[in-house]
């Protein structure tokens, strides 16, 4: 079976607080974005294994591999071998790993009937990483907490069209949390939201940009092209490096 797991932007990323478990609780809204996307095939096997092309970590380390090994442990599943083609650059901000694993899981529990709902996957999902179950739902979602408490949101973007820009940056997201200094905003996620797009410039922010950009100009100049290009509304996407723009059509 075959799948094209797309990538997410972030509308707005306020860091909160510190939590006691050293994660922080944060607000955003994931957004799916179908124009990047990586490819991935999975076939029954005799034996289990991964491939990937344009990936240089180890296979079995991927969060593919650590998807169909959670499902095996809980449905004791047959070998498969999968095939993922990397287009989504790493450390950009943009989870591809995420809905790798993600569509990972979806693959799996239609080749083999396992009748798991999208709210039962998508529990089995937050054990691989905070934001993959976002991609099991793959609509526009706010995420709280560690970006793992999922509310759907209603949004529109008739009339409008998002441009992507992925910079050869590759930024962690420890690297990009060392900097953080934890705050609430004066202007929530959801009141920014409500307002119209050619407001949120002003009330829409990713709190990760005050340190990414220092450290890495290059982006923070990405943004700013954007706007002179006319994008009513331009942020990095959650940690970085991703930049992506709003424009009208």
């Amino acid at each position: 079976m075959i799948a094209y797991p797309n990538v997410k932007v972030n509308l707005g990323l306020n860091v909160l607080r510190k939590r006691e478990d050293g994660f922080h609780d944060i607000e955003t809204l994931f957004v799916p974005f179908d124009g990047l996307y990586d490819n991935l095939e999975i076939v029954e096997s005799g034996r289990f294994q991964v491939e990937i092309e344009n990936g240089e970590w180890n296979p079995n380390e991927d969060l593919t591999a650590k998807a169909y090994q959670l499902m095996k442990e809980e449905f004791d599943l047959p070998p498969v071998e999968i095939y993922l083609e990397k287009q989504v650059p790493v450390g950009a901000g943009l989870g591809g790993g995420s809905s790798d694993a993600a569509f990972t899981l979806r693959l799996l529990n239609e080749m083999f009937g396992l009748k798991l709902s999208d709210k039962q996957l998508a529990e089995r999902a937050a054990k691989l990483g905070s934001d993959c179950a976002f991609f099991i739902y793959n609509e526009p979602m706010i995420g709280e907490g560690k970006g793992d408490i999922l509310t759907p949101y209603d949004i529109s973007f008739e009339g409008y069209y998002v441009d992507v820009i992925t910079p050869e940056i590759e930024v962690s997201t420890a690297e990009a949390y060392a900097g953080i200094v934890p705050a609430v905003p004066a202007v929530s996620l959801r009141d920014a939201l409500a307002r119209p797009v050619e407001d949120w410039k002003d009330v829409l922010k990713n709190d990760f940009e005050s340190t990414i950009f220092k450290k890495y100009p290059d982006i923070a100049q990405i943004k700013k092209d954007l706007y002179d290009e006319g994008a009513v509304y331009a942020a990095m996407s959650g940690s970085g490096s991703a930049v992506f723009g709003i424009f009208k059509q």
